[in-house]
């Protein structure tokens, strides 16, 4: 089993915060989980600059607790930094993340009414982000949110709007995980109130993800994902096994922060540890790997 760049994608995040305007190095501050995981939030002219280093881009779009009147600028200027990554990086593949986490004061990653998440209600506005970021040019839309029949109502949505060929790529088994810490400490992103374990799954659970996986396979998910990858080895297989859509894993910033922080003391081989992170990743079925390590690994490939 051997990795090769293509496989891999690295995780961007959009950032419209004039703070976040300068380009930070991951291995910077590895004492600050904030530090280290805004090295991934960066403005859009740092996203040009960035970009031709990997061999594709996950983008996700957030602002720190977006009012409701704050959410239409947000969604457009996500659809404007689309067109602009496409326009500098014609080469890149363009994924983008469809959730309402970043977009609303809450938090949470649905519509919420009378504090309990509508599944519902939550699906129309999916729906109209997975079509506005068509229009802009993404290649991929991918639904993170955890909805039941998300996959379903973004399907019929994309086919109803001319889109009919763009792939999806479902957050099919995303488990409530510690390891999201960085990220949402970086990006202000944990619930305002409550928590994500009613619409994420539970980490002791492989059943679930596979009946999840299942259902999205049947509403029209083209790749599968699972979400975090290295504690969740196991499953990966077991999704590989269970159905005949290319499996995705995300390495996600809690794994990065270990082996950043544990190289950054000098207890680690960082390069060795990384390849061998992705190796196993890969080993365990997954056929597209979403990692903060991508662009490392792809100067040491």
């Amino acid at each position: 089993m051997s990795m090769k760049p293509g496989a891999s994608t690295r995780p961007a995040a959009l950032s419209t915060r004039p703070a976040d305007s300068r380009e930070r190095s991951p291995t910077a501050a590895m004492l600050s989980p904030r530090a280290l995981a805004r090295a991934c939030s960066l403005s859009l002219p740092t996203l040009r600059r960035r970009f031709r280093a990997a061999t594709g881009i996950a983008l996700h779009a957030y602002a720190v607790r977006a009012r409701i009147g704050e959410a239409k600028r947000l969604l457009v200027e996500t659809d404007q930094a689309i067109g602009a990554i496409r326009g500098v990086c014609k080469e890149l593949l363009v994924v983008t993340d469809v959730c309402l986490c970043e977009y609303t004061s809450h938090g949470h990653c649905g519509v919420v009414e009378h504090g309990e998440v509508q599944n519902d209600p939550s699906l129309e506005l999916l729906s109209k982000m997975a079509v506005s970021h068509a229009k802009a040019g993404a290649h991929v839309v991918a639904p993170s949110d955890m909805m039941d029949g998300r996959v379903g109502a973004i399907r019929d949505a994309l086919d109803t709007s001319g889109f009919a060929g763009l792939p999806i790529l479902s957050y099919a088994a995303k488990y409530a995980s510690a390891f999201y810490g960085p990220f949402r400490e970086a990006a202000d992103s944990a619930p305002q109130f409550g928590d994500r374990r009613g619409y994420q799954m539970d980490p002791g659970n492989v059943r679930e993800a596979l009946r999840e996986v299942r259902l999205d396979v049947e509403e029209g998910a083209d790749i599968v994902m699972v979400k975090p990858a290295l504690p969740y080895l196991d499953v990966i297989r077991a999704v590989k096994e269970s159905v005949d859509r290319p499996v995705a894993a995300y390495n996600v910033s809690g794994e990065y922060a270990m082996v950043k922080a544990a190289a950054a003391k000098g207890w680690v081989d960082e390069e060795r540890m990384m390849r061998e992170i992705l190796t196993s990743i890969r080993r365990a079925g997954a056929d597209v790997i979403l990692t903060y390590h991508a662009k490392d690994f792809a100067r040491s490939a």
